[in-house]
């Protein structure tokens, strides 16, 4: 029984690691200061109300503060953000460091220049599944950059823009 779990668990990572998913920095303002993480996960839930979900590995640390946090902006990328993706991806990469292109709006919540969009949002709910926790999130506000141009991508470990794909 445990070969059979294991060889699942193996070709579900395979399918989700060639599976193309659209890259996101997921940011918070806490009382310790501003908290980040690179998501893959951002999807559409709802537009009325104007909803999104995501998920997070564990409750703990940067996500645990995310999960805290009152209100939370995404920050959807494009391919230039790929060096600061990749800082927000694991345990002590570099965040919110001169030169990422941060800075804050009128609140202190943190801003991304260049982000192809930046969503405002208030968690509506929360579901544990294993070690990761489900996230849904109700949209306040939307800020698009019309002129942005792709956005950045993520499948098998890499970064990529839809320019670099193989059109069909």
């Amino acid at each position: 029984m445990q070969e059979s779990l294991d060889a699942l668990a193996g070709d579900f990572k395979a399918v989700f690691r060639d599976h193309p998913a659209a890259v996101t920095i997921i940011t918070a303002l806490t009382p310790e200061g501003p908290v980040g993480l690179t998501a893959s996960s951002v999807a559409s839930v709802a537009v009325d109300p104007t909803a999104i979900s995501f998920s997070v590995t564990r409750a703990t640390g940067t996500a645990g503060a995310l999960l805290r946090a009152d209100e939370l902006q995404v920050h959807f990328l494009a391919p230039e953000h790929a060096a600061v993706a990749t800082q927000f991806s694991f345990t002590g990469g570099e965040r919110f460091a001169p030169g990422q292109g941060w800075s804050v709006d009128a609140d202190g919540a943190p801003r991304l220049a260049g982000a192809r969009a930046r969503l405002n949002a208030r968690i509506l709910d929360t579901l544990s599944v294993g070690g990761s926790v489900l996230v849904v999130a109700q949209v306040t506000s939307l800020e698009r950059d019309a002129a942005a141009g792709d956005a950045l991508l993520y499948a098998d470990r890499q970064f990529f823009s839809r320019g670099d794909a193989r059109a069909l």
